[in-house]
């Protein structure tokens, strides 16, 4: 039996109607505490990645544990802001921010741009003039670190659009002094995402001290670095780690990272906070046999969940009506969305399926829901949590 799913629960989910993204704050409860754990009294502070999951009731959790927010358009900003954060915590990041979202950071006083351009920096000076405000910003470069994660996922090598190039520090150098409103106040570094191979940490936290060492040089004393976040969660098994290790994770970057006093190291986690503290139920609308495979046709589709469309991702499948039989059938598990792209998994091993079966798609608390779409016009699927029906 599932340890995410007991008997009690499976009976009140089958009284719902699907599609619907289950939640259970337990889990995110105990995450967060595992996070808190692992901090300790180090100078650490955790900003969540709202691009992750913007649901309301994951926001008002987050904000009571006492974390900041990165927002990665004014959009996430405003949502933050709405929901309680303190500006001094809201860290802005993103490639491609307009004017109006960079007015709305500065005119909010956030606590710091994210900034991954040379022209950014100048555009962000010139609307510091406009505003006649001052702003704190941390230069976001890209560290080259190979985070061994898919390759639409990884931010952190010089063929990807993110962050300032380490060929383009002495043009930074002579720029900075003409940015007479910008406070330049840390380094940010981000490699990707769905990271499982904590070694590559290692060398990201070596590339930090030489970036930081050539800003020491150049006289700038910075008071915080930006380490990103990236750290990945068990998709194949939820059960058996339904709590990343956040102490072997933060472990690395107390070992590696060479603080001065006084320094304060930021961590942006998203996927790692929220992916396991969910599930996509839905129900099996026709089962239909083809001729090398069958298909189990459920009622959730890419709209409901598109990380499997988009670049293949695994979700683990159960069909909670049979979750104590033999998994001896193959089905390719498909939605109803007119795409054939529109697949949670093929070949899945699963008990023989009837139409009517409830299944659950694990690990969706990250990117699931905040990514559903209309296509189809489809209507949006609902939320549920766990104390909300048992």
């Amino acid at each position: 039996m599932s340890q995410f799913f007991e008997p009690k629960l499976i009976k009140a989910l089958k009284d719902q109607p699907t599609p619907f993204y289950y939640y259970d704050l337990d889990v995110l409860d105990q995450t967060l505490q595992a996070i808190k754990k692992a901090v300790g009294d180090s100078p650490y502070h955790i900003h969540y990645a709202i691009k992750a999951n913007a649901n309301p009731e994951i926001l008002k959790k987050i904000k009571s544990y006492g974390f900041g927010i990165d927002c990665v358009s004014g959009e996430e900003v405003a949502a933050a802001l709405k929901h309680g954060f303190r500006v001094e915590q809201i860290a802005f990041a993103g490639v491609g921010k307009r004017d109006d979202e960079i007015e709305l950071g500065i005119n909010a006083g956030i606590f710091t741009f994210n900034v991954e351009s040379l022209e950014e920096l100048q555009v962000i000076q010139e609307i510091a003039e406009k505003l006649d405000s001052e702003v704190n910003v941390a230069l976001r470069f890209n560290p080259n670190v190979n985070a061994k994660t898919h390759e639409y996922i990884t931010t952190g090598l010089e063929e990807n659009k993110f962050g300032i190039n380490e060929w383009e520090l002495d043009e930074l150098f002579e720029l900075m002094p003409k940015l007479k409103r910008l406070n330049i106040r840390g380094l940010h570094f981000h490699i990707g995402s769905q990271i499982t191979d904590l070694s590559v940490y290692k060398n990201l936290c070596n590339r930090v001290n030489d970036f930081q060492q050539k800003f020491r040089e150049r006289g700038y004393q910075l008071d915080h670095i930006n380490v990103g976040g990236g750290l990945g969660v068990n998709y194949d098994d939820p059960d058996a780690e339904l709590i990343p290790d956040f102490e072997r994770f933060f472990n690395i970057f107390k070992e590696f990272v060479h603080l001065y006093p006084r320094q304060r190291l930021h961590f942006e986690l998203g996927r790692a906070i929220v992916a396991q503290c969910s599930a996509l139920i839905s129900k099996v609308l026709y089962v239909k046999k083809g001729v090398k495979k069958n298909f189990a046709i459920l009622d959730a589709g890419m709209t409901e969940l598109i990380r499997p469309a988009l670049y293949q991702s695994y979700h683990k499948i159960q069909n909670l009506s049979r979750l104590d039989d033999d998994t001896d059938h193959a089905y390719d598990v498909v939605g109803p969305i007119c795409e054939s792209s529109d697949c949670f998994g093929k070949s899945v091993k699963l008990p023989e399926s009837k139409r009517g079966d409830i299944f659950a798609i694990r690990s969706t608390g990250a990117y699931g829901e905040v990514m559903r779409s209309n296509y189809n016009l489809r209507k949006d699927a609902k939320t549920i949590y766990k104390h909300e029906i048992l």
